[in-house]
C-alpha cells in the first residue's frame, strides 16, 4: 500500500483508497456492517489526512455473524449496487429442537420442540424442499424498510405482521455435519436469501424448530474470505504504508 503520510510535494496526489478500491474485510462478530464501514472510513480519514472519504458496503451481514464484507471506496462505490447482485456461499450451524423471535441466536428460544425423532434420512428428504428457485419469507427482525422504517423497528415495537415473500434461489444446500440438535451446512444462494430463514423453515419441514446458531459468509461471486483482513489488520496495513 502506499504511504499514507501526505508530504508537501504530494498534497495534489491522491492515494489509491482516495481514488477508488474495492476492500475484502473479514467481518468480526458482534460488529455491523455499519460498524466495519465507520471503523475503515475513519481510519482512512486519520491516516491519510482526509476531511471525508465515500465508503460504502455491498450487503449487510447480521452482527451475529462473521465473514467476508465486501467495502467500496471513493468512485468503487458506485460498484456496490452491482457487487450486491452477485450470489453468496455461506457456512454456518443450524441449532433443532427451538426457534427463537431472531431466528438465530441473537435472542432467547422462545418455544422448544421434539427433534430426536429426526434423522439423517429425513434430513436429506427435507433439503430438497429448498433447492432452486422459491419464495422466502425474511425473519420480522430484519433490515428491510416499509413505509421507509426498518422491520425491526416494528418488531420491536411489538407489532404484528408478516413480510411480503421474495423470490430467490438456492444454488447448492450441503450437510457437512449431522449431530443433533445440530447441523453443519453450506450452501450457494442468491441475493436477497436469508439464512435464518431458511433455518426456520427447515425446522418446519423437520415437524420440529430450528434456529441459525453459527454463519460465515466465505465468498461473494468470485472475491474470496480467505482474500479477506480484517478491520484490525487493515488499519495496521494502512499505518504500515
Amino acid at each position: 500500500m502506499i504511504d499514507p503520510v501526505i508530504s508537501e510535494s504530494s498534497k495534489n496526489t491522491q492515494h489509491p483508497l482516495e481514488v477508488g478500491t474495492i476492500l475484502l474485510i473479514d467481518k468480526p462478530a458482534g460488529w455491523t456492517s455499519f460498524d466495519v464501514v465507520n471503523k475503515i472510513r475513519g481510519s482512512i480519514k486519520h491516516h491519510l489526512g482526509l476531511k471525508k472519504i465515500k465508503v460504502g458496503h455491498s450487503g449487510t451481514l447480521d452482527p451475529m455473524a462473521t465473514g467476508l464484507l465486501l467495502l467500496g471506496t471513493g468512485k468503487c462505490t458506485r460498484d456496490l449496487a452491482s457487487l450486491q447482485e452477485l450470489g453468496k456461499c455461506y457456512e454456518g450451524t443450524i441449532t433443532l429442537g427451538a426457534t427463537t423471535p431472531t431466528y438465530d441466536a441473537e435472542s432467547e428460544p422462545d418455544e422448544l420442540f421434539p427433534f430426536q425423532h429426526i434423522t439423517r434420512e429425513a434430513l436429506d428428504a427435507a433439503l430438497t424442499l429448498f433447492q432452486g428457485e422459491q419464495m422466502q419469507i425474511p425473519p420480522i427482525f430484519s433490515a428491510i424498510k416499509v413505509g421507509g422504517q426498518p422491520l425491526y423497528k416494528k418488531a420491536r415495537k411489538g407489532e404484528v405482521f408478516e413480510p411480503e415473500a421474495r423470490r430467490i434461489t438456492l444454488y447448492s444446500l450441503e450437510i457437512l455435519r449431522f449431530e443433533l440438535p445440530e447441523i453443519d451446512f453450506k450452501v450457494h444462494c442468491s441475493k436477497g436469501t436469508y439464512i435464518r430463514s431458511l433455518a426456520f423453515d427447515l425446522g418446519k419441514s423437520l415437524h420440529s424448530g430450528a434456529y441459525l446458531s453459527r454463519l460465515v459468509r466465505t465468498r461473494i461471486g468470485d472475491y474470496q474470505l480467505t482474500e479477506a483482513v480484517s478491520p484490525e489488520k487493515f488499519i495496521e496495513s494502512l499505518i504500515a504504508g
